[in-house]
């Protein structure tokens, strides 16, 4: 443990390297080809003025599930998680560095609702060209995420 003195009190660090992390967790991220493509097949669409939402109830009875079933299959694994996915095309921005920084923003926005959506959902943002003329910023961002899943009925309090 580190410790390190600023104008009469002492700060302790645990670890210099640590940081906060910046990606979703594993759990709650949509990661494969299949699950963007039900989701935007079967989902539910709201569009904001810079993001598209598409939202994706899974209707999965644990009940009907033997317990051998649902531990074969991969795909059960984590059904009562919400998971989310972000989509950015190069039709927003040609320059990676640009279209990465809004993901990094939009997932922190979605790190800060986590706690508040329902579990069971597949949920897939969709970037508009507008977030990068506009150039938005996290709480504009976070303030049309919030507008959007209240719409789809995501957020707790709203179904």
């Amino acid at each position: 443990m580190l410790a390190e003195e600023r104008d009469g009190t002492v700060l302790a660090f645990s670890n210099i390297y640590s940081k906060p992390p910046v990606a979703l967790s594993k759990v709650n991220r949509l990661r494969s080809r299949q699950d963007f493509r039900v989701v935007f097949r079967e989902g539910i669409r709201c569009h904001g003025s810079h993001l598209t939402l598409r939202a994706l109830r899974l209707k999965t009875n644990f009940a009907d599930l033997s317990d051998q079933t649902a531990r074969q299959s991969s795909s059960n694994k984590h059904l009562s998680q919400t998971r989310i996915g972000i989509s950015i095309s190069t039709k927003v921005s040609k320059r990676a560095v640009i279209r990465n920084r809004i993901k990094r923003q939009l997932q922190a926005a979605f790190r800060c609702l986590l706690p508040q959506l329902l579990p069971g959902w597949q949920v897939v943002v969709v970037v508009q060209p507008s977030a990068v003329q506009e150039e938005c910023d996290y709480l504009q961002f976070l303030q049309e995420l919030k507008q959007l899943l209240a719409e789809a009925e995501v957020l707790n309090g709203n179904s």
